[in-house]
């Protein structure tokens, strides 16, 4: 029987060379083959997929303090995913306590989620690509979710080496067709097996009913409408079938540039200013054609601007806030941070932590992009204005503001159907270029840039400042950011509702074929089953109560009283609006021309920022109306549960937010038991409570990364510098020390 190898390794700051020793000699390895395969665990493949390559006898580390433990076992390479089946998989899947995943297993990699690939020959670690001339003998995978798996090839066949090592290669980093993508290989074979989620109500803005009923929910049906001129694409394959657009805009202007310099309706506030976003025209060098598209954006303005009635502002996001290279830039200095790949390298980069995190820039653009919707936030709501938000092609900066600013001022959108909605209104109908952004077919690593992720990550800001006001959880955030990478759903897969229709067959040329069935990512049944699902809902979401007609009638003043806060009027100096004089600047914007300030005057702009930002922040919150977060400095933090949850050193036992939410759980269990108990007295029917997550409560030891961390092996070694850690005592002393820390089982 196959033991568990062990690197040697001690404390301090540098890792001494590492030597593999086993507690098996190697030739005992091969004559022991056949009891290992005995206890492989069954590889389960989902509707279409298909085994590629593996190999046997390959050790997977597990970093635990300075050493590396490891579980022996196979490692197989599908269309689908990597994945590793290990001997103790038995004892995994008996823990009920783990929040688990139907479809991704712990030991599991989705081919989309690998990030890079390195070998390690003679003790140098190495990226790896291309065709290989020597196979290393170790092999590391850094993931897309943050995953760090370390393989150990020593004692696996040089033959299957070469053919695993070869084939991880090839499948996750050469170039793909989408029609190669496992997404149509699924969605064919589950073809008559695919049920969708009955509770799944989010509004997927696929039909022009969608549309209206968002118009209608809005109010913005007054001076906006739903429009069909593209139905079938026949105007344009970057925008939607259906969108909406203003009231006296003529239909056949749509048409004129194929979409472009149309301003499109995102969403209507209390007060009936509106959200909308516009894409350039194509840039053009001849001048007849530049003065036609000057007079054609000219003739948009007058229909949209109408003072003192409807007043204007743009916000130009290409030329005047975050370029998409800033994004990636930041973001690839941040995760660096994350992927540690052993326990000695955790402490090395501790000691220079909050300077690395500072020089990576991604805290301070998540506090611009919470700053510009605040901003827009105050125009909309303070001075009455519409705001228009102006991009090459609206599908990057502009999905990213224009949810940020309606998860701020509409509560519908806080809610777990309005949240996923929204995303499917802003960022899947509005033509983010999921395919490229995420680099799903490794054609253009240049295209690659995490917006949606940025996005999700303003987004916990939020829901970390302001729980109640939020009906999902973290840790709903954190499995959509890996659902990114699941090519089961057809929601992060396309570029477009065009590329997407076109590739399901409801274009195609074959009439006789029936049109693919893809699922969505909203049926979260397909991932999780009840009990973790629980674990999705905030059960501190303060509901909006339910008043009777006697009290709406009251109610309905203070609210609007709320929304509208005392700051200075809104004056009618030209500079606020948008004149004529200020066309022809505007214009030159549409048209790909970069200027170098805003229309506003910025000092201006600032004191009315700076006066609304200090007023909401000075008034007790209102869950269900106007919502912002603090951007100060500290208050923007990094999102540990999305991020650390891999770092067993980062896991505080018993500690973290989630000691917090046990605790308050408890309190609510009493106050309902209370409750029930004042009910029988009245003898009046009891109303229906929410019930605490039974996974959370049940559990015997909890962890500051819950749910995720129940997968990890905690690392013993207590928070501190490497070089005094040793002074607490031996790891005896510390096992009674760690048994010692509140138990929250019972709550």
């Amino acid at each position: 029987m196959l033991g568990k190898g062990v690197v040697g390794g001690g404390g301090g700051t540098k890792a001494p060379k590492p030597s593999f020793v086993s507690y098996v000699r190697p030739e005992e390895i091969h004559t022991n083959e056949k009891e290992v395969t005995e206890k492989e665990v069954t590889l389960h493949l989902l509707p279409g997929e298909q085994l590629l390559c593996e190999a046997s006898t390959v050790l997977k580390y597990v970093q635990e303090d300075s050493c590396q433990h490891g579980v022996y076992g196979r490692l197989v390479c599908t269309d689908f995913k990597i994945a590793f089946l290990g001997d103790d998989e038995s004892a995994l899947d008996n823990d009920e306590t783990q929040f688990k995943n139907k479809v991704i297993g712990e030991n599991d990699i989705t081919l989309h989620c690998v990030d890079q690939i390195y070998g390690v020959f003679d003790e140098k670690k190495k990226t790896l690509f291309g065709q290989l001339k020597k196979y290393p003998e170790k092999l590391i995978i850094h993931c897309k979710d943050l995953r760090v798996f370390q393989f150990c090839l020593r004692y696996t066949k040089e033959e299957e080496v070469k053919r695993i090592v070869s084939g991880i290669i090839h499948h996750t980093q050469a170039p793909k067709l989408l029609k190669r993508l496992f997404l149509f290989s699924y969605a064919t074979a589950a073809q008559n097996n695919t049920v969708t989620d009955p509770k799944n109500h989010t509004v997927m803005f696929d039909t022009l009913k969608d549309w209206c009923w968002e118009l209608e929910r809005t109010k913005g049906n007054m001076k906006y409408k739903a429009v069909s001129v593209n139905e079938g694409y026949k105007v344009c394959e970057r925008l939607p079938p259906y969108f909406v657009v203003p009231t006296p805009l003529p239909e056949e202007n749509v048409q004129r540039f194929q979409g472009h310099g149309i301003p499109i309706w995102c969403w209507s506030c209390h007060n009936g200013s509106a959200l909308l976003k516009m894409s350039a025209l194509p840039k053009e060098q001849d001048d007849g054609i530049l003065q036609i598209q000057k007079s054609f954006l000219d003739g948009i303005y007058k229909t949209i601007h109408r003072p003192p009635y409807e007043i204007v502002k743009t916000e130009d996001l290409s030329s005047n806030f975050l370029s998409l290279q800033e994004i990636q830039t930041a973001y690839s200095k941040f995760k660096q941070l994350f992927l540690i790949d052993n326990s000695t390298e955790f402490w090395d980069t501790d000691i220079k932590w909050f300077s690395l995190l500072e020089s990576s820039s991604w805290l301070d653009i998540i506090r611009r992009c919470l700053k510009k919707a605040i901003e827009i936030t105050e125009c909309m709501e303070a001075q009455n204005m519409n705001v228009l938000l102006l991009e090459e092609n609206a599908s990057d900066l502009c999905c990213l503001i224009s949810s940020l600013v309606q998860l701020m001022m509409d509560p519908h959108c806080r809610t777990r159907i309005g949240f996923q909605s929204l995303i499917q209104k802003e960022w899947v109908m509005g033509g983010h270029c999921f395919l490229d952004r995420c680099n799903h077919l490794r054609q253009n690593d240049k295209e690659e840039v995490p917006v949606f992720l940025l996005f999700l990550d303003c987004v916990w800001q939020l829901v970390h400042q302001h729980p109640p006001a939020f009906e999902f959880t973290e840790t709903y955030l954190t499995v959509l950011s890996d659902s990114l990478y699941i090519p089961i759903f057809s929601t992060f897969f396309f570029n477009s509702p065009h590329q997407k229709d076109t590739n399901m067959g409801r274009e195609g040329q074959d009439t006789q074929s029936k049109p693919l069935n893809l699922l969505t990512v909203w049926d979260w049944s397909v991932q999780f089953e009840p009990k973790a699902q629980t674990l999705l809902k905030n059960p501190l979401y303060v509901e909006k109560p339910k008043l009777d007609k006697g009290q709406r009638k009251g109610m309905r003043f203070k609210h609007q009283r709320q929304l509208s806060l005392p700051l200075t009027q809104s004056k009618s100096s030209p500079k606020r609006g948008f004149f004529r004089e200020e066309t022809d600047h505007l214009i030159k914007n549409l048209l790909g021309k970069r200027i170098s300030k805003l229309i506003n005057s910025s000092d201006e702009l600032q004191d009315n920022f700076r006066e609304f930002y200090d007023s909401w922040h000075s008034k007790s919150t209102d869950y269900h109306g106007l919502l912002l977060p603090h951007i100060e400095g500290p208050e923007i933090r990094v999102w540990a549960q999305r991020y650390l949850r891999w770092i067993p050193e980062a896991q505080i036992l018993g500690g973290g937010q989630v000691a917090t939410l046990s605790k308050l759980l408890e309190m609510m269990e009493e106050v309902q038991s209370l409750q029930e108990k004042i009910d029988e007295r009245h003898h009046s029917q009891q109303a229906p409570q929410a019930e605490a997550p039974c996974l959370l409560r049940n559990s015997a030891r909890l962890s500051s990364l819950f749910p995720f961390a129940l997968l990890q092996r905690h690392s013993s070694k207590p928070v501190l510098p490497t070089s005094g850690w040793k002074a607490l005592g031996d790891e005896d002393d510390l096992a009674k020390r760690e048994d010692e820390f509140v138990d929250l089982g019972d709550v």
